[in-house]
């Protein structure tokens, strides 16, 4: 099948094409074309006021296989990473049995060579993601974990983060931490301000983030090694990261799509689609995200993809867990960003940096490489319907919801998704 991409916008600082509009030729999952002329073709997706770019990878995604396939199993979240215009998933470790074996690594990448889209396994720093006792990090990662953290939780023993930084040093391994101080967090529901007050819910503090990002940046700063820090959400937690990094600190970090997007605010109807971890918070970090991300000091934007079935989420607010899905819907947020920065800074977030973070090669895009792309509309009008959901769970505050921005095709693999109403 031949397919022709006319008009796209590429977006691939590696390529000659970058920031050019050009026509793209693709034939037997290779590109075979690129420039100004018509090619012929099979199919043809008219792009003009598209972007095309190095397939999105997803850095942190949460599923549930093995063990909680009845909120989410391997085939059901890279349908939805396709939908939502992923090539690649970088998978957290907090599943039953966790991924700390070359087993639990086998088990989630032994179809990558036929997949649409790759699954990469993140493997636990310590066993069981109790924080205890350190996994064995170097056999993983010959294995083919690609980075560590024990994902949704916190690395809180001081003394296996130090260790575990010295350890990864061996092989140049990046360690991942979701930061938090459990402890100032125990029982938080929301974010620790006025709306918590008012709503009479127990708060979660900026402080139970900073006092762990602080940690984990002096122990940095002690050992050296490779630090990513996953998922943050204060103000002070960006401007900690930004000194570090111009102290030379080898830190990086990213966000979820939604954070900087919403506030405390759309918790006013208890809607447990929006009880997340890290919470939503205020506007003044909201501000500071966004001038992160524009600045550089944030690296990478990830789905923040957490099912729930809905016996864990249509609950009092108290009870429910925390945690969307949102593989399908992050090019609605990518397109809402793009109206306080530039939307190509955006998606080399979605498609460089994460790669990069992880040490991962970036596809290319030119003429004789292999086709790993992906076609972004930033203007398609569009809903997210029941029907659209791919994924086993919908614990979504945007389902039923008019968006704009979708992800329109993906190439990997000698394999192609394209939405319907977009090839000719």
């Amino acid at each position: 099948m031949k397919y022709l991409i006319q008009s796209a916008q590429i977006v691939c600082p590696g390529s000659s094409f970058h920031l050019k509009r050009k026509n793209v030729l693709l034939h037997n999952g290779k590109i075979v074309g690129i420039g100004d002329k018509n090619f012929e073709a099979d199919k043809v997706i008219e792009a003009a006021g598209m972007v095309l770019s190095p397939g999105w990878f997803d850095l942190g995604c949460a599923g549930g296989d093995p063990g909680f396939e009845h909120k989410e199993d391997l085939v059901s979240l890279t349908r939805a990473a396709a939908a939502g215009g992923f090539t690649e998933l970088a998978l957290l470790p907090n599943t039953q049995p966790v991924v700390q074996t070359k087993n639990e690594i086998s088990y989630l990448t032994r179809h990558n060579a036929s997949r649409l889209v790759q699954v990469h396994a993140l493997a636990a720093v310590t066993r069981n993601t109790k924080g205890e006792e350190l996994t064995e990090m170097i056999d993983l990662h010959h294995a083919g974990a690609v980075g560590f953290t024990d994902g949704l939780k916190t690395l809180w023993h001081t003394d296996v983060f130090l260790k575990a930084l010295l350890y990864l040093q061996k092989v140049g391994g990046v360690l991942i931490d979701h930061a938090e101080d459990t402890w100032l967090n125990l029982f938080g529901q929301m974010h620790e301000g006025v709306n918590s007050t008012m709503l009479g819910l127990k708060g979660m503090p900026r402080l139970a983030e900073e006092v762990a990002v602080q940690r984990n940046l002096e122990l940095l700063a002690y050992t050296g090694g490779r630090l990513h820090l996953a998922r943050i959400s204060t103000a002070r937690t960006v401007e900690l990261i930004r000194n570090a990094r111009k102290k030379g600190f080898r830190v990086t970090c990213d966000i979820t799509a939604y954070q900087p997007l919403y506030t405390d605010n759309v918790l006013s109807h208890f809607d447990t689609n929006y009880k997340v971890n890290p919470p939503l918070r205020e506007k003044a970090d909201v501000e500071a995200l966004l001038k992160g991300l524009r600045d550089g000091t944030i690296d990478v934007i990830c789905s923040g993809h957490v099912p729930h079935d809905h016996e864990s989420k249509q609950l009092e607010f108290d009870q429910a867990e925390a945690g969307v899905i949102n593989l399908q819907t992050v090019g609605s947020q990518i397109a809402a960003l793009a109206e306080h920065m530039d939307l190509p800074l955006l998606i080399e977030k979605v498609a460089v940096a994460p790669r990069q973070v992880l040490g991962l090669p970036v596809p290319d895009i030119e003429e004789g490489a292999e086709a790993n792309l992906t076609l972004f509309a930033p203007q398609a009008a569009w809903t997210f319907t029941e029907a659209d959901n791919l994924s086993k769970s919908a614990n979504s505050p945007w389902l039923a919801q008019p968006l704009q921005g979708r992800a329109v095709a993906v190439f990997n693999n000698g394999k192609a998704m394209v939405a319907d109403g977009y090839a000719q």
